[in-house]
């Protein structure tokens, strides 16, 4: 049996973090996908990277699969996929899965506090 704790230090030792300084550099970049994977509510209450594709924790899988019928066309392993969430822990666990599914280039950027923090652009959703 895993605990959450444990399923987070997997996560955090198979995904890099990615520093909200490092992350405002590849804004905006055709090969870069920015992640939001908070739930819908969230991304109203205090918007979102710009241009990042938010898309809650519970359908990630759904959506980054190409086999699946919900699969979204942002979703391409070429790219470099930066996720966040709320603190960092929905975003740890989701760029684990997407590096099971074959995603190689997977970065947590952690909470979108930090974003903020950081001086950040944000989009309202």
């Amino acid at each position: 049996m895993k605990t959450v704790q444990a399923m987070l230090a997997e996560a955090d030792a198979e995904v890099p973090r990615i520093s909200p300084d490092e992350a405002k550099g590849l804004l905006g970049r055709a090969d870069v996908l920015f992640l939001d994977v908070r739930e819908p509510a969230e991304v109203t209450a205090s918007g979102k990277v710009p241009g990042a594709l938010a898309i809650p924790r519970g359908l990630v899988e759904f959506k980054a699969d190409p086999a699946s019928a919900m699969h979204d066309k942002a979703f391409d392993r070429t790219k470099t996929v930066i996720a966040y969430c709320a603190s960092g822990g929905r975003s740890a666990l989701v760029g684990k899965t997407l590096k099971d599914m074959g995603y190689g280039n997977v970065r947590n950027l952690g909470g979108f506090k930090g974003w903020l923090e950081a001086g950040g652009d944000v989009e309202k959703g």
